[in-house]
């Protein structure tokens, strides 16, 4: 299961990885319990989740031409630098007082660029340093990345707010991300794979950008594997600031509330072990069975009046985003050309953009009709649109691992030339 772990350099990526990931769950968290306690408002809680969201609705096609464009490690240095100042300087504001509710979304906005930046560029640079072989392995290692920085970075933030103080846990995330930065330094520069793409491709970014959408009408899989994305995001991702409001219902503190946003992040983390650890063949069903597990048990989690329940549920639901995340990115890259990943990987962002979509209406729900009954609708409409979508696009139940034919043969000296047939070693 750590056949990705042995290739020079992935190691120190991936544990800057996992840092990211920590902090982005971190602060995802802290901003929603500082709007919660703010305004008492479950629609300006919501607005939490799309301020970090909306960057890849707007940007995420942007960002892949950026990817195919430019050096994609200098790209994520900036994205860091950029951002660790930022950190630092809300904490300081939350300590002494200063902070003000409207201050929250724009910075949440910055974080959500640098997620637009992880889906695109540095998604593209683990294949360019993997390689085909181990792309299956490298992205489960990915979803256990960011399953494990969901678990931390949420217990990280219910369980400091108690500690230290919310201004002193953000100061806490942005000594991790500067030691993510430190981490990522030591992944070198000028890999194989992207310096294979011909330069013409890279010379017009606006027909790039125009090529990114082109992308829809060339490969019918990856429009399949989209729209299952965009309903997943829209109709089950949407929730998540509203555990703060679930919480509260259920009689949980800040620490509880904390342990109840990780359960996603611990289901992820066992179906991330399931894939990383054997061949997944059928990685199309897999992504398919899990969105739609996911939903089901939301259903439950929106129906529960024992926090006990509740979380069992998250933990079975987030088995199944596990599943779906696992083998998304993968699914992605390998229905392309690889001179086209980044754009690919656009798409998919923008996809995952339509999230903050989902978020504004069901946090206007939830004002008006309360979370059981806002939950429960998004959850039903998801299942629907996903099985409507399935019916309309069945490309992506037949992709398996071996059905990588978009994506040719590198260059001899690549590591993603070792082999056609994308498997686990």
């Amino acid at each position: 299961m750590t056949a990705a772990l042995r290739i020079p350099r992935y190691p120190y990526m991936w544990v800057s990885g996992a840092l990211w990931h920590t902090s982005r769950w971190g602060m995802a968290f802290l901003a929603a319990y500082l709007a919660r306690s703010m305004s008492e408002s479950p629609r300006l809680v919501q607005l939490t989740g799309v301020a970090m969201w909306m960057p890849l609705l707007v940007g995420g096609v942007i960002g892949g031409v950026v990817s195919d464009r430019f050096d994609r490690r200098r790209t994520l240095m900036v994205q860091l630098g950029a951002l660790i100042p930022l950190v630092y300087l809300l904490g300081g504001l939350v300590m002494v007082d200063a902070l003000q509710l409207w201050m929250i979304y724009p910075f949440m906005v910055i974080v959500g660029i640098g997620w637009v930046v992880d889906m695109t560029s540095r998604r593209a640079f683990i294949f360019d340093l993997v390689g085909q072989r181990y792309i299956d392995n490298a992205m489960a290692l990915e979803s256990l990345a960011m399953a494990f920085g969901m678990i931390c970075g949420t217990l990280f933030g219910g369980s400091a707010i108690a500690a230290i103080g919310v201004g002193a846990a953000f100061v806490g995330v942005g000594g991790l991300l500067t030691v993510s930065l430190l981490l990522f330094l030591r992944v070198p520069a000028g890999t194989a794979a992207q310096a294979s793409v011909p330069t013409a491709a890279l010379s017009k970014p606006l027909a790039q950008f125009r090529d990114g959408f082109g992308l829809l009408g060339q490969y019918p899989g990856l429009v399949s594997i989209l729209g299952v994305t965009a309903a997943v995001n829209c109709f089950y991702f949407s929730f998540n600031p509203l555990v703060q409001v679930i919480g509260k219902q259920l009689g949980a503190g800040p620490g509880r509330v904390g342990v109840l946003a990780a359960m996603t992040g611990f289901g992820m983390m066992i179906s991330s072990f399931v894939i990383a650890s054997g061949r997944m063949h059928r990685r199309g069903r897999a992504y398919c069975v899990g969105s739609l597990a996911a939903f089901a048990f939301l259903l439950v989690v929106a129906q529960a009046r024992m926090y006990s329940l509740a979380l069992v549920a998250l933990l079975l639901a987030g088995i199944g985003t596990g599943f779906f995340g696992s083998t998304q990115s993968t699914l992605v890259m390998t229905s392309v050309p690889m001179e086209a990943r980044g754009r690919s990987l656009g798409l998919l962002s923008t996809a995952i953009g339509v999230l903050p979509l989902g978020m504004v209406a069901l946090g206007e729900l939830a004002e008006a009709f309360g979370t059981t009954a806002a939950i429960t609708t998004s959850a039903t409409l998801g299942a629907l649109c996903t099985v409507g979508w399935l019916l309309r696009h069945p490309e992506v139940l037949s992709m398996t691992a071996d059905a990588s034919a978009a994506a040719p043969p590198a260059a001899d000296g690549d590591p993603a030339s070792d082999t056609v047939e994308v498997g686990l070693s």
